[in-house]
Protein backbone atom coordinates (compact mmCIF):
# COMPACT_ATOMS: atom_id res chain seq x y z
CA UNK A 1 0.00 0.00 0.00
CA UNK A 2 1.21 3.55 -0.62
CA UNK A 3 3.68 4.74 1.95
CA UNK A 4 4.88 8.21 0.91
CA UNK A 5 3.26 11.33 -0.44
CA UNK A 6 6.17 12.78 -2.42
CA UNK A 7 5.37 13.82 -5.94
CA UNK A 8 8.25 13.88 -8.47
CA UNK A 9 10.87 16.40 -7.44
CA UNK A 10 13.47 16.11 -6.97
CA UNK A 11 34.22 -0.28 0.21
CA UNK A 12 34.60 -2.71 2.40
CA UNK A 13 32.63 -3.49 5.52
CA UNK A 14 34.03 -1.81 8.61
CA UNK A 15 34.57 -3.66 11.87
CA UNK A 16 31.98 -2.66 14.47
CA UNK A 17 33.21 -1.36 17.81
CA UNK A 18 31.07 -0.46 20.80
CA UNK A 19 33.80 0.69 23.16
CA UNK A 20 32.82 3.64 25.33
CA UNK A 21 29.16 3.46 24.23
CA UNK A 22 26.82 4.16 27.17
CA UNK A 23 24.76 1.20 28.32
CA UNK A 24 21.36 1.15 26.62
CA UNK A 25 22.50 3.02 23.50
CA UNK A 26 24.05 2.05 20.19
CA UNK A 27 26.62 4.02 18.26
CA UNK A 28 25.67 3.70 14.59
CA UNK A 29 29.12 5.04 13.60
CA UNK A 30 27.60 7.70 11.35
CA UNK A 31 29.21 10.76 12.88
CA UNK A 32 31.00 12.72 10.17
CA UNK A 33 29.55 10.56 7.39
CA UNK A 34 27.47 12.08 4.58
CA UNK A 35 23.97 10.91 3.71
CA UNK A 36 22.08 11.87 0.57
CA UNK A 37 18.26 11.66 0.71
CA UNK A 38 15.70 12.39 -1.99
CA UNK A 39 12.45 14.04 -0.94
CA UNK A 40 13.80 15.19 2.40
CA UNK A 41 11.29 17.84 3.45
CA UNK A 42 8.14 15.87 4.34
CA UNK A 43 6.95 12.59 5.76
CA UNK A 44 9.31 9.62 5.63
CA UNK A 45 12.03 11.54 3.78
CA UNK A 46 12.08 14.34 6.35
CA UNK A 47 12.24 11.80 9.18
CA UNK A 48 15.14 10.02 7.46
CA UNK A 49 17.06 13.28 7.03
CA UNK A 50 16.52 14.17 10.69
CA UNK A 51 17.49 10.70 11.88
CA UNK A 52 20.78 10.85 9.97
CA UNK A 53 21.49 14.31 11.36
CA UNK A 54 20.68 13.16 14.89
CA UNK A 55 23.37 10.49 14.48
CA UNK A 56 25.92 13.14 13.53
CA UNK A 57 25.85 12.61 9.77
CA UNK A 58 25.95 15.49 7.33
CA UNK A 59 22.88 15.52 5.09
CA UNK A 60 22.28 16.50 1.46
CA UNK A 61 18.64 16.34 0.41
CA UNK A 62 16.40 17.46 -2.42
CA UNK A 63 12.74 18.40 -2.84
CA UNK A 64 10.59 20.55 -5.11
CA UNK A 65 9.76 23.48 -2.84
CA UNK A 66 12.46 26.04 -2.07
CA UNK A 67 10.47 27.24 0.93
CA UNK A 68 10.19 23.72 2.38
CA UNK A 69 13.89 23.17 1.76
CA UNK A 70 14.76 26.33 3.69
CA UNK A 71 12.55 25.25 6.59
CA UNK A 72 14.08 21.79 6.69
CA UNK A 73 17.62 23.17 6.59
CA UNK A 74 16.82 25.40 9.55
CA UNK A 75 15.33 22.46 11.47
CA UNK A 76 18.32 20.20 10.84
CA UNK A 77 20.78 22.92 11.86
CA UNK A 78 20.00 22.19 15.51
CA UNK A 79 21.92 18.94 15.24
CA UNK A 80 25.16 20.79 14.52
CA UNK A 81 25.86 18.99 11.24
CA UNK A 82 26.35 20.32 7.72
CA UNK A 83 23.16 20.38 5.68
CA UNK A 84 22.53 21.17 2.02
CA UNK A 85 19.07 21.27 0.46
CA UNK A 86 18.57 21.52 -3.29
CA UNK A 87 15.59 21.94 -5.61
CA UNK A 88 15.76 18.98 -7.98
CA UNK A 89 13.41 16.95 -10.18
CA UNK A 90 13.99 13.21 -9.72
CA UNK A 91 12.35 12.60 -13.08
CA UNK A 92 15.14 14.54 -14.82
CA UNK A 93 18.23 12.34 -15.21
CA UNK A 94 20.58 15.23 -15.93
CA UNK A 95 19.31 17.19 -12.93
CA UNK A 96 19.82 14.15 -10.68
CA UNK A 97 23.41 13.74 -11.85
CA UNK A 98 24.18 17.43 -11.37
CA UNK A 99 22.73 17.38 -7.85
CA UNK A 100 24.59 14.23 -6.79
CA UNK A 101 27.91 15.48 -8.13
CA UNK A 102 27.46 18.89 -6.51
CA UNK A 103 26.59 17.33 -3.15
CA UNK A 104 29.58 14.99 -3.29
CA UNK A 105 31.85 17.92 -4.14
CA UNK A 106 30.43 20.02 -1.29
CA UNK A 107 30.83 17.30 1.34
CA UNK A 108 33.92 15.58 -0.02
CA UNK A 109 32.12 12.36 -0.91
CA UNK A 110 29.03 10.31 -0.09
CA UNK A 111 28.57 7.39 2.30
CA UNK A 112 24.85 6.60 2.37
CA UNK A 113 22.33 7.19 -0.42
CA UNK A 114 18.57 6.87 0.09
CA UNK A 115 16.08 6.98 -2.78
CA UNK A 116 12.78 8.00 -1.22
CA UNK A 117 10.82 10.08 -3.76
CA UNK A 118 7.73 8.54 -5.36
CA UNK A 119 5.25 9.78 -7.94
CA UNK A 120 2.61 7.99 -5.82
CA UNK A 121 0.40 7.53 -8.85
CA UNK A 122 -1.87 4.49 -8.44
CA UNK A 123 -4.36 5.04 -11.26
CA UNK A 124 -4.21 2.48 -14.08
CA UNK A 125 -3.63 5.06 -16.80
CA UNK A 126 -0.82 5.56 -19.32
CA UNK A 127 0.14 8.76 -17.56
CA UNK A 128 0.42 7.03 -14.17
CA UNK A 129 2.55 4.23 -15.61
CA UNK A 130 4.87 6.78 -17.20
CA UNK A 131 5.10 8.82 -13.98
CA UNK A 132 5.93 5.82 -11.81
CA UNK A 133 8.48 4.47 -14.26
CA UNK A 134 10.12 7.87 -14.76
CA UNK A 135 10.21 8.99 -11.13
CA UNK A 136 10.22 5.89 -8.92
CA UNK A 137 12.19 3.44 -11.05
CA UNK A 138 14.34 5.48 -13.43
CA UNK A 139 14.77 8.17 -10.77
CA UNK A 140 16.28 5.54 -8.49
CA UNK A 141 18.39 4.01 -11.27
CA UNK A 142 19.76 7.42 -12.25
CA UNK A 143 20.41 8.30 -8.62
CA UNK A 144 22.37 5.13 -7.93
CA UNK A 145 24.39 5.40 -11.15
CA UNK A 146 25.31 8.99 -10.33
CA UNK A 147 26.16 8.19 -6.70
CA UNK A 148 28.20 5.03 -7.33
CA UNK A 149 31.52 6.71 -8.24
CA UNK A 150 31.31 8.67 -4.99
CA UNK A 151 30.15 6.00 -2.54
CA UNK A 152 32.73 3.49 -3.74
CA UNK A 153 35.37 5.76 -2.18
CA UNK A 154 33.63 5.48 1.20
CA UNK A 155 34.77 3.01 3.87
CA UNK A 156 31.10 2.22 4.62
CA UNK A 157 29.15 2.61 1.36
CA UNK A 158 25.40 2.02 1.41
CA UNK A 159 22.70 2.34 -1.25
CA UNK A 160 19.04 2.05 -0.20
CA UNK A 161 15.67 2.51 -1.86
CA UNK A 162 12.28 2.96 -0.23
CA UNK A 163 9.86 0.48 -1.75
CA UNK A 164 6.51 -0.46 -0.20
CA UNK A 165 4.52 -3.38 1.11
CA UNK A 166 2.60 -2.86 -2.17
CA UNK A 167 5.72 -4.14 -3.93
CA UNK A 168 5.29 -7.48 -2.16
CA UNK A 169 1.54 -7.77 -1.52
CA UNK A 170 -1.36 -7.58 -3.97
CA UNK A 171 -3.58 -4.68 -2.91
CA UNK A 172 -5.53 -1.72 -4.27
CA UNK A 173 -2.28 -0.08 -5.41
CA UNK A 174 -1.09 -3.04 -7.49
CA UNK A 175 -1.16 -1.10 -10.78
CA UNK A 176 1.72 1.16 -11.73
CA UNK A 177 2.64 2.02 -8.13
CA UNK A 178 2.87 -1.55 -6.83
CA UNK A 179 4.48 -2.90 -9.98
CA UNK A 180 7.24 -0.32 -9.92
CA UNK A 181 7.79 -0.86 -6.19
CA UNK A 182 8.32 -4.57 -6.96
CA UNK A 183 10.80 -3.59 -9.65
CA UNK A 184 12.72 -1.46 -7.15
CA UNK A 185 13.19 -4.46 -4.86
CA UNK A 186 14.52 -6.51 -7.78
CA UNK A 187 16.77 -3.70 -9.00
CA UNK A 188 18.37 -3.14 -5.59
CA UNK A 189 18.86 -6.88 -5.05
CA UNK A 190 20.64 -6.99 -8.40
CA UNK A 191 22.87 -4.10 -7.37
CA UNK A 192 23.71 -5.87 -4.13
CA UNK A 193 24.92 -8.94 -6.06
CA UNK A 194 26.84 -6.91 -8.63
CA UNK A 195 28.55 -4.64 -6.08
CA UNK A 196 29.24 -7.06 -3.22
CA UNK A 197 32.78 -7.72 -4.41
CA UNK A 198 33.48 -4.00 -4.17
CA UNK A 199 32.16 -3.80 -0.61
CA UNK A 200 29.10 -1.73 -1.54
CA UNK A 201 25.83 -2.70 0.11
CA UNK A 202 22.38 -2.24 -1.48
CA UNK A 203 19.05 -2.81 0.27
CA UNK A 204 15.38 -1.95 0.19
CA UNK A 205 13.10 -0.90 3.03
CA UNK A 206 9.39 -1.52 2.43
CA UNK A 207 7.07 0.40 4.74
CA UNK A 208 3.47 -0.49 5.31
CA UNK A 209 0.80 2.20 5.64
CA UNK A 210 2.45 5.26 7.16
CA UNK A 211 0.40 8.12 8.59
CA UNK A 212 1.48 11.73 9.05
CA UNK A 213 0.06 15.23 8.72
CA UNK A 214 -0.37 16.13 5.07
CA UNK A 215 0.30 12.56 3.97
CA UNK A 216 -1.62 10.33 1.61
CA UNK A 217 -3.34 8.36 4.36
CA UNK A 218 -4.60 11.49 6.04
CA UNK A 219 -6.18 12.39 2.71
CA UNK A 220 -7.70 8.92 2.37
CA UNK A 221 -9.03 9.13 5.91
CA UNK A 222 -10.94 12.27 4.97
CA UNK A 223 -11.88 11.42 1.39
CA UNK A 224 -12.37 7.66 1.47
CA UNK A 225 -13.11 6.56 5.04
CA UNK A 226 -14.18 3.08 3.93
CA UNK A 227 -10.78 2.36 2.38
CA UNK A 228 -9.08 3.86 5.41
CA UNK A 229 -11.03 1.58 7.76
CA UNK A 230 -10.33 -1.48 5.61
CA UNK A 231 -6.63 -0.70 5.67
CA UNK A 232 -6.61 -0.19 9.43
CA UNK A 233 -8.49 -3.45 9.98
CA UNK A 234 -5.93 -5.40 7.95
CA UNK A 235 -3.11 -4.54 10.34
CA UNK A 236 -2.89 -6.64 13.51
CA UNK A 237 -1.36 -3.70 15.38
CA UNK A 238 -4.54 -1.69 14.69
CA UNK A 239 -2.58 1.40 13.72
CA UNK A 240 -0.49 2.80 10.91
CA UNK A 241 3.20 3.42 11.18
CA UNK A 242 4.96 6.74 11.69
CA UNK A 243 7.68 8.27 9.53
CA UNK A 244 10.07 8.03 12.49
CA UNK A 245 9.58 4.27 12.72
CA UNK A 246 10.53 3.91 9.07
CA UNK A 247 13.45 6.32 9.36
CA UNK A 248 14.97 4.47 12.32
CA UNK A 249 15.15 1.29 10.25
CA UNK A 250 16.51 3.08 7.18
CA UNK A 251 19.30 4.78 9.12
CA UNK A 252 20.29 1.57 10.93
CA UNK A 253 20.42 -0.43 7.68
CA UNK A 254 22.45 2.39 6.07
CA UNK A 255 24.94 2.50 8.94
CA UNK A 256 28.27 0.67 9.33
CA UNK A 257 26.72 -1.25 12.24
CA UNK A 258 24.58 -3.12 9.68
CA UNK A 259 27.61 -3.94 7.56
CA UNK A 260 26.53 -7.52 6.84
CA UNK A 261 23.11 -6.56 5.47
CA UNK A 262 22.92 -6.45 1.69
CA UNK A 263 20.44 -7.63 -0.92
CA UNK A 264 17.67 -7.51 1.69
CA UNK A 265 14.14 -6.17 1.54
CA UNK A 266 13.26 -5.08 5.06
CA UNK A 267 9.53 -4.94 5.79
CA UNK A 268 8.44 -2.31 8.31
CA UNK A 269 4.71 -2.86 8.28
CA UNK A 270 3.56 -3.85 11.76
CA UNK A 271 2.69 -7.37 10.61
CA UNK A 272 0.45 -6.19 7.75
CA UNK A 273 1.93 -8.58 5.19
CA UNK A 274 1.14 -12.27 5.63
CA UNK A 275 3.68 -13.98 3.39
CA UNK A 276 6.63 -15.84 4.90
CA UNK A 277 10.01 -14.65 3.66
CA UNK A 278 12.55 -17.45 3.23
Amino acid sequence: MPTTDFMPTCAGAAQNSFDDVPEGSMDLQLEGKTALVTGGTRGIGRAIAEAFAAEGANVAFCARSAAEIAGTQAALARFGVRVQGTVADMGDADAVTRWVNAAAAEFGGLDAVVSNVSALDIADTPEAWENCLRVDLLGTVNLMKAALPHVERSDSPSLLAISSVSGREVDFASGPYGTVKSALIAYMAGLAFQLAGRGIRANTVSPGNTYHDGGVWQGIEAGNPELFKQSMDLNPTHRMGTPQEIADTVVFISSPVSSRTTGANILVDGGLSRGIQF
